[in-house]
């Protein structure tokens, strides 16, 4: 949803603008006064109209943040730079406002939060062989996607990746990739698919392998 707020913000503003003028109209052939709903037109149009195509992305993704650090998947609060992964899969009976609430029954959920300014961290992705996964990344400032590790993007060998801040240069250890991150944080979203409860077991396996570790202890 966010990224589609981002991506209609001209179209939503033209819907709520015409939406107005529709009520305008109504009003002005009914013969009432305009100056109340003309003021509070202006005021929603100039002030509300950016204000939610601008905060709502971030504030759903500091919501996520808030979640994971204080409640976690279901096991707890997840510390800054570790990845959790959910031991059963995503239900639609999950408890209201849970982060398992997605209605999906095929994937196991891994999250975290990405914290850089200590310094870069790196995944670790275990070998998948024909086994869909994703670890994708999302930038707090604007709520868009900066990059991805799977299946589709990556492929399913097992790797390392360095996620290094804004402005992170040099040469990166032999064998591990960079991933620049446009901000010194972000949301950190795994996925897992699982084929039926007697794969469980080997998936999350494979789940609890993806992780991360501080660059610095990477390195000697």
């Amino acid at each position: 949803m966010n990224r589609l707020i981002l991506k209609y913000a001209y179209p939503l503003t033209a819907v709520i603008l015409a939406v107005f003028g529709w009520v305008v109209y109504q009003r002005i052939s009914r013969g009432s006064d305009m100056a109340p709903l003309a003021v509070a037109a202006i005021i929603v149009w100039v002030i509300g109209v950016p204000t939610f195509i601008y905060l709502w992305p971030r504030l759903t993704v500091n919501g996520f943040k808030r979640a994971i650090l204080r409640h976690g998947l279901g096991g707890g609060p997840i510390p800054v730079n570790t990845l959790y992964a959910a031991p059963n899969t995503s239900s639609p009976s999950a408890p209201p406002g849970s982060l398992l609430a997605t209605g999906t029954d095929d994937l196991l959920y891994i999250a975290g939060w990405l914290d850089l300014r200590e310094g870069p961290q790196v995944l670790h992705v275990p070998e998948m062989g024909k086994r869909y996964f994703s670890v994708q990344f999302t930038d707090p400032s604007d709520s868009a996607n900066f990059a991805y590790v799977g299946t589709r993007a990556t492929g399913t060998k097992a790797g390392d990746y360095v996620l290094g801040g804004p402005g992170r240069k040099g040469e990166m250890p032999a064998g591990m990739a960079l991933i620049p991150s446009p901000s010194d944080s972000a949301l950190v979203i795994g996925r897992v698919f699982v084929e039926d409860e007697n794969d469980l077991p080997a998936a999350y396996r494979l789940a609890q392998q993806i992780q991360l570790t501080p660059l610095a202890s990477r390195v000697p």
